[in-house]
């Protein structure tokens, strides 16, 4: 420790009391007071940050709220301008591609739960349902995966037109459909089962085979696949 970490004695500021005990030992709102820095003229930086991880409707602190609220919500609180509202959705999207590359070592395309498990952090807290179109070549392997829709809280729109129009243009010879439903149940819709239906018809008629559609709910997934409906 140098002579300045050595000066600094632990109070209630976060910043020196992570200099003192270590990131571990300061609560979630003591961390994302360090992001923030600053509080208001009647709140200091920790007290903003409480305010910020319990804007939810049971109004206790959750730190998932840094991914679940958006620039608009985070705007409305007194005390975070653009400024501090950027920089938290920017530390909400570092954590997600933290936890997204860390599992991406061990995804794998013939196991369903593999695939749930490393595009369950990105999906599950969308308030949309969002189709991610993962493109695999002969082998199986994953050449890209893209998302190619964005719906409605309830309501996603599949279009075989789209879907394989990026399979052609990336070369796919295998395709799965991944998305979420924000709801948090995995139960498929009888547009999700349609929908499935009439992509995987196209597929065949191209020589693209639809090898599973994976419906991500609050860390849970259906997989058509492991379910038998992907061949009905």
């Amino acid at each position: 420790m140098n002579k300045k970490m050595k000066e600094l004695q632990p109070d209630n500021r976060p910043d020196e009391k992570f200099l003192h005990l270590g990131p571990a030992a300061l609560t979630e709102a003591e961390l994302l007071a360090i992001i923030l820095r600053t509080g208001t003229k009647e709140e200091h930086s920790v007290q903003l940050a409480e305010e910020i991880l319990c804007k939810n409707e049971l109004s206790y602190q959750d730190i998932l709220n840094i991914l679940n609220l958006d620039l608009e919500d985070l705007l409305k609180i007194k005390g975070v301008g653009i400024v501090k509202a950027l920089q938290i959705k920017a530390v909400a999207e570092l954590s997600l591609r933290i936890a997204t590359t860390s599992k991406r070592k061990s995804l794998l395309m013939s196991d369903p739960n593999s695939i749930a498990q490393y595009y369950m952090e990105q999906l599950r807290h969308n308030k949309r349902e969002v189709v991610v179109l993962l493109m695999l070549n002969s082998a199986c392997e994953l050449i890209k995966d893209e998302v190619i829709s964005q719906g409605t809280v309830n309501s996603a729109l599949f279009s075989p037109r789209e879907i394989f129009l990026e399979a052609l243009k990336n070369e796919a010879v295998n395709i799965i459909i991944v998305h979420n439903h924000p709801s948090g149940s995995v139960r498929p819709s009888k547009n999700d089962i349609e929908g499935t239906k009439r992509i995987k018809m196209a597929g065949d008629l191209l020589g693209i085979a639809l090898l599973d559609h994976i419906i991500i709910g609050d860390r849970k997934y259906t997989s058509f696949q492991e379910s038998g409906l992907i061949n009905q």
